[in-house]
């Protein structure tokens, strides 16, 4: 992949405004020539029509995202000081935003000017995400930077993820580095939870929310709280931390409801959490039968939209979602409600919220919009990086 023959990648005219404002996705379609090796993961130079340098990146014949650029200069991207640099860089962001702290997420893809790859650091361990072709070739590369710079005792590879499909790649999961963890403990504003890196949900836990966790300080005290899609219970047990009278977590996976329970004892919180195996758009509705009334509902789904094919279909999940969390509110309660899926702007879902209200019957103030936690930064310029919103509504 190194050398003075690099493959050549010279775009169709005017394809490059985009790349120069700072997006570093170049799509099959914008290219009009090609000089050179074509292999998946190979380095590769990009230039305008004209034959001006737009960067350096790596590109992939067997995807839509053909070549995405990791730098705007001639670099060698196939050498491990550039990657110490980069991931380097990450670093000393994550040690600024959050001094003390040894769970964090580490490389966020475009976000860290490294697309393709995503590196969540638990204590000593390491999970990460090779997702592109490109980042896969350079496991190698990256699996030594890492060590040079952490000496983690494992780092696991979660490539377990469908979109490794569309670059050509296999779904697993291995060790890559170190030894096979069991099952660890991580820190979340003094609480414990456990974390499964070989076999929980994406690389483990979501520490995308670890931010908005807090809102639920103050407005869960003394309060119902339900906690729907609860996966290890985040939601539901910092609400029993901060004081909720009673805690239900509702999630379809039997796992899941178990981490629940597992993670409650572990905070002493185990006679305020309860934890139900179930269908949590069925279980909506039952409550509301049962006349059960809560002071803060939680609704944090996975992404219902996987792609623009899917939105009006996954419109239509996330109307009766919040429309059934809506009715379940009591006077004066509060509904935190979160979509994770890029496809569904922040704007569009506020008109949805808008909707469900109106057939909720429902009067609802806005009291805060958040997004996901900075160690998952978001480039002006790439709009895809940031894919979490999160509404807080009262009542009223």
């Amino acid at each position: 992949m190194n050398g003075t023959n690099r493959t050549r990648i010279i775009l169709n005219r005017g394809e490059e405004r985009r790349i120069r404002g700072g997006h570093p996705w170049v799509f099959s379609n914008e290219i009009r020539d090609i000089q050179g090796e074509r292999l998946p993961g190979i380095t590769a130079d990009i230039f305008d029509t004209g034959g001006g340098f737009l960067g350096t990146g790596y590109y992939n014949p067997r995807s839509l995202i053909a070549a995405r650029l990791l730098t705007r200069e001639r670099a060698d991207i196939d050498n491990r000081d550039f990657f110490l640099e980069r991931i380097g860089r990450a670093l000393a962001l994550r040690r600024q935003l959050y001094p003390g702290m040894e769970t964090f997420r580490l490389v966020h893809g475009e976000g860290d000017f490294l697309p393709g790859l995503v590196i969540d650091k638990y204590g000593e361990w390491l999970s990460i995400q090779l997702l592109t072709a490109g980042m896969d070739a350079r496991r190698e590369l990256i699996v030594a930077t890492l060590t040079e710079l952490l000496a983690p005792r494992g780092i696991v590879a979660r490539n377990d993820v469908a979109v490794r499909s569309l670059e050509g790649l296999v779904e697993e999961v291995e060790v890559l580095a170190g030894e096979t963890p069991g099952e660890l403990e991580i820190e979340e504003h003094g609480l414990r939870f456990r974390v499964d890196i070989m076999g929980g949900q994406k690389t483990g836990h979501f520490l995308d929310q670890k931010e908005n966790h807090l809102l639920l300080k103050g407005i869960s005290e003394g309060k119902r709280v339900l906690d729907c899609f609860s996966y290890s219970g985040s939601w539901g047990i910092h609400a029993a931390a901060f004081g909720a009278a009673e805690t239900l977590c509702l999630d379809v996976s039997e796992r899941a409801a178990a981490l629940v329970m597992a993670n409650a004892r572990l905070n002493g919180l185990g006679d305020r959490v309860r934890a139900e195996v179930c269908d949590a758009f069925e279980r909506l509705a039952s409550l509301r039968h049962e006349g059960r009334r809560f002071g803060v509902v939680v609704l944090d789904p996975p992404a219902f939209v996987k792609s623009k094919k899917a939105l009006k279909e996954a419109e239509k999940g996330y109307l009766t979602v919040n429309r059934r969390g809506m009715e379940l509110l009591e006077e004066g309660g509060y509904l935190i409600t979160c979509s994770c899926s890029y496809h569904m702007g922040r704007e569009p879902l506020r008109e949805l919220l808008a909707q469900a209200a109106r057939q909720a019957g429902r009067h609802m103030r806005v009291v805060g919009v958040r997004s996901q936690a900075p160690d998952h930064p978001v480039l002006l310029a790439v709009p895809e990086t940031e894919y979490l919103k999160c509404f807080i509504l009262q009542a009223v």
